[in-house]
């Protein structure tokens, strides 16, 4: 067994669950969700009469903000936004989730604040200002323009011009989200104090947001273009650049080492890094390679990233194996993976692979050792919202209009049931519902036998009943085809086979051993017999056998 070294109770957690605060549900009636809006529905993620049996859950800002970026535009590091609450409510949320044994994993935000924040006020007072060098200013070049060519994420260029100092500041996002400057150690020492903060109140760790953009060039050079680049058929503007200065500094490393060394103090804490790996900046080699960097580089007993893969690997049993084995084997021991298949930044399991395909990759992730990260909404089958251009919300959306960039779609409100607004709020939420919310939600799904919401109860169950699909050695099975897609996961006590059919075949597989449990991602639980099962199109099934 896999052991990770100071995450003690978190090697028995099935996985996390992230939560977008403004859409899970709202409590007074404003239409956006918020603090007791959680802490209604805990019982619903473990304790409760059918719940999911989560033991983990991530939420997505909820800091004082001016919501120019919902909440990742960070005016007020230690208190709640308003409309989310207060610090009391949070307080409380905590306390509601520990005493279910529910771990709460917060969003740090380190890169950037917003132009509202005292630091950047002050900063943008005066040049000889004691915070000026907190952010990253530079001046003009000779013609007026702007001191290089960096984009910016969200579109235009990463610099914004102030007319009061006549220097131009950096902003890898929107205008209203100014970088902190990293290379300042009082910016690194008042982060680590951020963290110090919500560590001493109880929460269990930080995801951090956007790591890539800590370190940059210390000279700043012009980024070199992309000679991939195809405006016909790459929509985000920033790709036309291949990012090689404004990120992925030769420092950042060394930066993230200084918050992994701070969580080091506490017991059984967690920190796991946003970062998606470049394919066009060859100098930092495969995603695989780039990925492992999160472990060697900082500090792989309490620190791991995401992967993000399983949100871009293409349709077809031969990619999402090759995709799997080649980052499991890959990994040293105690590297504990994190395979996150959605987010709130990404398009919707469904409106991706379709409702029979996207539950096969269901079965797989809540299969694969680690941590599964369930984005909310993905355990009923929620898809993405058509959003109408006067119901846009998304600054990404309004920044580049018309390519599809939007990410309003998918955090549309959670659905709770077949009521006016899915039952998430009495009043118009801040976001259309779905259409499918009517037949697809939490309540109609708990009375309804092999449901979307059952296949992940289920699934949860059995990793919280056998260690190995937590940990397990992960090997590639017999029998594998472009069709099939064969692993087994083995420890001390029990071996469990998963074979997945990513065709619209039936396919019979011949099994090479009897088998105590089997399990079904269409039928539930089967008894294993014979020496062939037969899978229908598009169907996984889980089989275990004990080795004591």
């Amino acid at each position: 067994m896999v052991q990770w070294l100071y995450m003690e109770r978190w090697t028995q957690v099935n996985g996390f669950y992230q939560i977008y605060p403004r859409s899970f549900r709202d409590s007074n009636g404003d239409g956006t969700g918020d603090l007791k809006g959680i802490i209604e529905k805990l019982d619903y993620l473990k304790g409760g009469e059918h719940s999911l049996g989560i033991d983990a859950v991530w939420l997505s800002p909820f800091y004082a903000s001016p919501m120019a970026d919902f909440g990742y535009d960070i005016k007020d590091y230690y208190d709640v936004d308003p409309i989310f609450g207060t610090l009391e409510d949070f307080k409380q949320l905590l306390y509601q989730a520990h005493a279910r044994d529910i771990k709460v994993m917060i969003d740090l935000v380190p890169n950037h604040t917003s132009d509202e924040h005292s630091w950047f006020k002050e900063a943008r007072s005066s040049k000889v200002n004691e915070k000026r060098n907190w952010y990253v200013w530079r001046d003009p070049k000779p013609n007026g323009d702007p001191p290089n060519n960096w984009l910016s994420v969200f579109g235009g260029s990463a610099w914004t011009f102030d007319e009061i100092s006549g220097q131009y500041y950096l902003h890898s996002f929107l205008s209203k989200q100014p970088d902190l400057n990293w290379s300042n150690e009082e910016v690194r020492l008042a982060m680590r104090e951020v963290m110090a903060f919500w560590l001493d109140m109880g929460v269990d760790g930080f995801r951090v947001d956007a790591v890539r953009w800590l370190s940059k060039d210390e000279q700043f050079r012009d980024n070199p273009s992309n000679p991939e680049y195809d405006p016909k058929i790459d929509t985000d503007p920033a790709h036309a650049q291949t990012q090689l200065y404004n990120r992925f500094g030769k420092e950042l490393f060394s930066y993230l080492k200084e918050l992994t060394t701070l969580v080091e103090w506490y017991k059984d804490r967690i920190i796991v890094f946003e970062d998606y790996p470049d394919d066009h900046n060859k100098r930092l080699g495969t995603r695989n390679y780039q990925y492992l960097q999160f472990y060697k580089q900082v500090d792989s007993k309490v620190a791991l990233p995401f992967n993000f893969d399983g949100m871009f690997t293409a349709w077809g049993a031969d990619n999402f194996r090759r995709f799997i084995t080649s980052f499991q084997e890959s990994l040293e021991p105690g590297y504990a993976p994190a395979y996150c298949f959605g987010n709130h930044d990404q398009s919707r399991l469904i409106s991706r692979f379709g409702e029979e395909r996207a539950r096969l990759v269901s079965m797989l992730q809540l299969t694969l050792p680690g941590l599964p990260v369930i984005y909310y909404g993905d355990e009923i089958g929620m898809e993405d919202v058509t959003i109408a251009p006067g119901e846009i919300q998304d600054a990404f959306e309004l920044q580049v209009p018309g390519r599809g960039l939007g990410r309003d779609p998918q955090r549309s409100p959670m659905q709770w049931s077949d009521e006016l607004h899915a039952g998430f709020s009495t009043h118009t939420p801040w976001l259309p519902v779905s259409s499918c919310s009517v037949a697809r939600n939490v309540a109609t799904e708990q009375e309804t036998p092999q449901s979307w919401l059952s296949l992940y109860q289920s699934l949860l169950a059995l990793r919280r009943k056998y260690a190995v699909l937590r940990h397990g050695r992960y090997s590639e099975g017999k029998g594998n085809t472009d069709k099939l897609f064969v692993f087994k996961l083995e420890d001390t006590l029990n071996r469990c086979d998963v074979i997945l059919n990513f065709s619209d075949d039936q396919i019979d597989y011949r099994l090479d051993r009897n088998y105590d449990y089997g399990y079904s991602s269409l039928k539930g639980e089967m008894a294993p017999q014979g020496q062939t099962c037969t899978l229908s199109s598009y169907e996984g099934i889980l089989l275990v056998k004990s080795l004591s």
